[in-house]
């Protein structure tokens, strides 16, 4: 299936193809930006382009053996990771890569349409081990290696791995003259600061209603997007065509959380029958979502009570969020969602007294 086109950033590609010939630009790039505006897609477009062979002025070309390669994302030296369930910490490069394999042939059988990550994936230290030995071997194809990391602020530090995790840094500060990594974020804020400085930043805006429109006529985008008419879309979207993908569960996760939060404001008696009778999610990465939603609303609420002078309100949204954070944590291991969401609610409601 082929990967669905590039639209939009004109300006920009222009620019980073530009550098690319020139040899200007930088080998550890950061492309941040509104989640949805389609910054993999843009940084799989320039790892292409640096692989390609064709004419300057055309790159890439789409024609060449390395273009052919790419773009159905099986180049050897063009290699894509992103966030994924935890295989565990003893988990081997090479089964880590084999991971990798099929879940980017799963992005390429949907035409590289898919719906962020749920909350409950990351980006683990078997894949910083990964990335440190595939960037140690020279190319296997073309002239150059080219790693992207996508919503790269999940890259999940443990103490347990300093080596490896030292490793990656310095590739990032001092990269082999054949290796290139593009990251992409579109919470940059929430990047290791050790990653952060390391990295060029470049801005990625939201798409024109001209390119927004080109997308949701796509043939492939059609099967994957909200059956709404077109105009509707391009404005439901807001120059993100990404945050079409997925749509309604977010929207549920979102309606979900509002509830619960709500439960926790009528009191403890109110929250622990909310909790117990909310049924328990079959897909521990739904119940993260609703958790990522809560955490959204409750940092919305303070900034909202903030606003409007009321201290109070904005001290127990803040106090909120970390028992949220520590419900996110609990959700990781092999415990019952609902016993999560009541403990969670029973200190929500604690907190708002």
């Amino acid at each position: 299936m082929p990967l669905i086109p590039l639209y939009g950033h004109e300006t920009l590609r222009t620019r980073l193809g530009d550098q690319a010939r020139a040899g200007t630009l930088p080998q550890s790039l950061l492309l941040q930006g509104p989640a949805g505006v389609g910054k993999q897609r843009l940084a799989l477009w320039l790892g292409q382009a640096l692989l390609c062979q064709g004419e300057d002025d055309e790159r890439p070309c789409g024609l060449c053996a390395q273009c052919k390669y790419a773009l159905p994302l099986q180049h050897p030296d063009l290699r894509w990771f992103f966030p994924r369930k935890n295989l565990g910490s003893d988990t081997e490069p090479e089964q880590a890569q084999e991971e990798y394999e099929v879940a980017v042939k799963e992005r390429m059988e949907a035409n590289g349409l898919y719906a962020r990550p749920d909350g409950s994936m990351g980006i683990y230290m078997y894949v910083t081990r990964l990335l440190v030995q595939m960037a140690s071997r020279s190319a296997a194809m073309a002239r150059r290696k080219v790693f992207i990391i996508g919503d790269a602020e999940r890259m999940v530090p443990q103490a347990a791995n300093p080596e490896a995790a030292n490793a990656l840094l310095k590739l990032l500060e001092e990269p082999p003259a054949d290796t290139y990594f593009i990251l992409t974020s579109s919470e940059p804020g929430l990047l290791l600061p050790t990653i952060r400085s390391r990295v060029v930043s470049v801005r990625v805006a939201p798409l024109p209603e001209a390119a927004m429109h080109r997308f949701v006529g796509d043939a492939y985008a059609a099967a994957a997007l909200p059956n709404q008419p077109p105009d509707d879309l391009v404005r439901m979207a807001g120059g993100a065509p990404g945050s079409l993908i997925g749509a309604a569960d977010r929207a549920s996760a979102v309606q979900r959380a509002r509830a619960l939060l709500a439960a926790a404001d009528a009191g403890r008696e109110q929250a622990l029958r909310a909790a117990f009778t909310s049924g328990s999610s079959k897909s521990r990465g739904v119940f993260t979502d609703v958790l990522d939603a809560m955490t959204v609303l409750l940092h919305a609420r303070a900034r909202e009570a903030t606003a409007r002078g009321d201290e109070r309100a904005a001290r127990a949204a803040v106090r909120a969020v970390p028992a949220v954070e520590e419900a996110k944590r609990s959700a990781e291991g092999n415990v019952n969602p609902q016993l999560v969401t009541a403990r969670l609610l029973d200190q929500l409601a604690q907190a708002g007294r």
